[in-house]
């Protein structure tokens, strides 16, 4: 069992282990991801207080607020975060 508090891993180690990671931040840890020795991400745990920012319904679309954005698809939201550096 690990101790409370943050876990760090490689962005190699989470591609590996990722169910691990996942399974940590279940049991409440926080577990930063870096990559070349900078956090570039964080998996933190959803507490009970935490609502899903959209509704979650399996029937049906989502309904998302307005936000003024284009509407873009799969493929030019993930250009977008790739040119965001994520």
């Amino acid at each position: 069992m690990q101790h409370h508090g943050d876990m760090e891993t490689t962005d190699r180690e989470f591609n590996r282990q990722s169910s691990q990671i996942l399974a940590a931040a279940a049991r409440g840890e926080t577990v930063t991801v870096t990559k070349n020795g900078t956090p570039v991400a964080r998996v933190v745990p959803v507490t009970g207080n935490d609502v899903p920012p959209y509704p979650t319904s399996p029937t049906g679309d989502m309904e998302l607020p307005a936000l003024g954005l284009p509407d873009l698809t799969g493929d030019e939201i993930e250009e977008t975060l790739r040119g965001m550096g994520a």
